[in-house]
């Protein structure tokens, strides 16, 4: 008769050999962030870059079928529940889609673009001004004990 570690180690290299394991962590680590989530404290606004930048990572983890990870990045940033239209999402990204690059999420497009791109010797001139500043230590709020 198997004893209790050989039996621990069957139903671990099952569950993995299924992928299962994986998904179930993944579940597990989604439901304690939850539990632990204080929706009392309000979230900062969500910046319009910022929206559009969750969506593509939300588009990219769904397709990969990384969907508690996509459930926590929701519940965490705010964003909202129902996805963007990915119309929506080109349009403010300036991005022409063909056939083809519709079946891959627009994060991967627009990566392959960058990669494959000769314009300026293959670098991109990005600014600054519009994007969201990082807070600093000073705008930090303290503690009971200061």
């Amino acid at each position: 008769m198997a004893t209790i570690t050989e039996l621990k180690c069957a139903v671990r290299e099952t569950l993995e050999s299924r992928g299962v394991l994986g998904q179930l962590k993944a579940r597990i680590r989604a439901e304690v962030f939850g539990a632990l989530d204080d929706r009392r404290e309000p979230r900062p606004p969500l910046s319009h870059e910022n929206l559009l930048l969750n969506e593509l990572i939300r588009e990219y983890l769904e397709f990969n079928k990384y969907r508690h990870t996509a459930s926590v990045l929701t519940a965490e940033s705010g964003q909202p529940e129902v996805p963007l239209d990915r119309q929506f999402l080109a349009n403010e990204l300036n991005v022409a889609e063909d056939a083809s690059s519709k079946s891959v999420p627009l994060l991967y497009g627009l990566v392959s673009h960058f990669l494959n791109s000769s314009d300026n010797g293959g670098k991109v001139f990005l600014r600054g001004a519009s994007l969201p500043t990082r807070p600093t230590a000073s705008d930090t709020v303290a503690g009971p004990d200061a």
